[in-house]
């Protein structure tokens, strides 16, 4: 289960790298905040990036997840109070909210009717979520493996445009 009790509402596992990024944090105050969907996404893009996870498309899962928990946050319980953003084996996404009723993922979604998919986006894109009351409000959390998150290194010498010679296992032109 996830920190405190609650609902740990997702299993995966897999090896993952430290990498350079181990245990920081980051808060952003949302409480009473226009456009806390937006401002959630930038915030989290800048830390993304700074921490050298931007370079794959998980990164751009990490984001969508984020717009999704501050977007039931403010739907479902009167506004994200907080978002935080831990980095370490896992990039950990946490929102904060002030009602304590846990969500119901499993809720029925009534087909043609906009909206009810918020959770299962998230169970889908990431490898873990979950949940636990918090004070007067409660935690809605998800994690994404660091290994989905690192940029791949482009190489600092990459070789020079144009013609180049074919290295053991490629073929020139004309060879066969």
């Amino acid at each position: 289960m996830g920190a405190g009790s609650g609902v740990d509402a997702g299993s995966g596992s897999g090896v993952c790298s430290g990498g350079p990024v181990m245990g920081q944090r980051r808060r952003l105050a949302l409480r009473s905040v226009r456009g806390a969907v937006g401002k959630g996404r930038d915030f989290t893009r800048r830390a993304l990036r700074d921490w050298g996870w931007d370079g794959r498309e998980s990164a751009e899962d990490a984001l969508l997840v984020v717009s999704e928990l501050v977007t039931n946050a403010a739907l479902h319980a009167h506004g994200c109070e907080e978002l935080v953003l831990t980095a370490g084996e896992t990039l950990r996404i946490e929102v904060l909210d002030g009602v304590t009723e846990l969500p119901c993922p499993g809720a029925v979604r009534r087909p043609g009717v906009p909206g009810g998919h918020g959770l299962h986006l998230v169970r889908r894109l990431s490898d873990r979520w979950g949940c636990y009351p918090a004070g007067a409000g409660k935690v809605v959390w998800a994690e994404i493996e660091s290994s989905r998150l690192t940029a791949r290194r482009r190489d600092p010498n990459p070789p020079p445009p144009g013609p180049q010679r074919p290295g053991p296992g490629r073929r020139g032109p004309g060879r066969r």
